[in-house]
């Protein structure tokens, strides 16, 4: 069966989760993605996770670096740079998340590559864009502090306490979705218009569209809003939008009429409150009513009815439910180092072209050889090792 995106070549010179998680949702639909690294790897192989490694690799790479080839090659040396200025012209696509201009220095940029590759779909992830004024500062754009810049992580808590970040590196993730959609698209325009470009995507960008609505109402409604003392699940919603105490846990209970919440609960007093206004007053009455009945018991009362809720789990949980189904998010591949590991799966979903598990993530520099002998002679190849330029 063939695979949605097979015959598509990406030269990926991309770390941390951005990119990389970028590329793989490509590679697993079937591109080749020949990831470029340092001769001592990317950096993200020794970010430990939970204070640990998984055989020399940090999980963190493992988790999006799956169905690459990997080429460790020094970008400083001449002979590196003319080696992968012949590997881009046998690629469709260029993907890179350093800071704005690191590639141009080293001769890699986008004129660089369309002059050995008209065509070609140069694309470019960071954290502040490439014109902006903190573009221009320099500053350092990660996760967290794009989370703080944005309005995402003042958003997030119960007034009076310090602002909370998402409990995973969410501006990272979708700004990755944002990317592949983007090389999509231009994969699709070369496809239909015969034309090349730039794609460009970067955190504090994707940050502000992810708070749309929010910012649609902060505009239009001239309004702003306050993070809920009670605990209200989103600074913007109404009551009884959020998190509730069990005796046995937590629940969760999106949009709903508070009338009705009340009544399936019990709770008097309530109806005629104002589910914004009052929502602080709204949420802790319901919460004093869920606190004395288990999760189970909340959730079989209030689904059947229509209301949407349930039960707050951790991660282990769901992936020990994610095994017991046999589920595809959850896949198992045979890592050389690392022996049997378990990576989550991709969420994409094609009847016609599936995605296919074909690598294991690969060590440092695992296809240096096989790449290079694809546009290099056996003796280049071998030049370039006796220069110290790759790995």
């Amino acid at each position: 069966m063939p695979a949605a995106l097979e015959g598509v070549r990406i030269l990926d010179f991309t770390q941390m989760m951005l990119g990389p998680y970028a590329t793989q949702l490509l590679a697993d639909l079937g591109a080749d993605v020949i990831k470029v690294e340092r001769p001592d790897g990317e950096w993200e192989r020794r970010l430990e996770m939970m204070g640990g490694l998984v055989a020399g690799d940090s999980a963190a790479f493992l988790a999006m670096n799956r169905n690459k080839r990997s080429v460790a090659l020094d970008l400083k040396a001449p002979e590196a740079r003319d080696a992968l200025l012949r590997l881009a012209a046998t690629c469709d696509v260029v993907v890179e998340n350093f800071r704005p201009g690191v590639l141009d220095r080293l001769g890699l940029g986008y004129e660089d590559l369309r002059a050995v590759k008209p065509d070609i779909i140069y694309c470019s992830g960071s954290g502040w864009g490439r014109e902006t004024v903190f573009a221009k500062e320099n500053r350092p754009g990660q996760d967290l502090l794009i989370q703080a810049m944005s309005g995402l992580a003042a958003a997030g808590g119960r007034a009076g306490d310090p602002p909370t970040p998402a409990g995973t590196s969410i501006v990272d993730a979708a700004t990755a979705l944002t990317l592949s959609n983007g090389i999509l698209a231009a994969l699709y325009a070369r496809e239909r218009h015969g034309i090349g470009q730039r794609v460009e995507v970067d955190l504090y960008s994707t940050a502000i569209a992810l708070q749309c609505q929010e910012i649609s109402a902060l505009v239009n409604q001239h309004t702003d809003w306050e993070r809920s003392a009670a605990g209200v699940g989103q600074a913007w919603l109404s009551a009884p939008f959020g998190i509730y105490a069990a005796a046995d846990g937590h629940v969760a209970i999106a949009m709903a009429p508070v009338d009705r919440v009340a009544e399936l609960l019990g709770v008097d007093g309530v109806a005629d409150l104002d589910p914004w206004a009052d929502r602080d007053a709204v949420k802790t009455a319901l919460e004093a009513a869920t606190a004395r009945r288990t999760a189970a018991d909340l959730v079989d009362t209030l689904l059947p009815a229509g209301i949407w809720c349930a039960v707050v789990r951790t991660a282990k949980q769901a992936v020990d439910e994610l095994r017991e189904q046999g589920h595809d998010m959850l896949v198992e591949v045979d890592h050389p180092t690392a022996g049997r590991l378990e990576l989550v799966g991709c969420p994409v979903r094609l009847s016609g072209t599936p995605w296919q598990l074909r690598l294991a993530p690969p060590v440092t520099g695992a296809h240096t050889d096989e790449v290079l002998a694809e546009v290099l002679s056996t003796d280049e190849v071998a030049a370039l090792h006796a220069a110290g330029a790759c790995g």
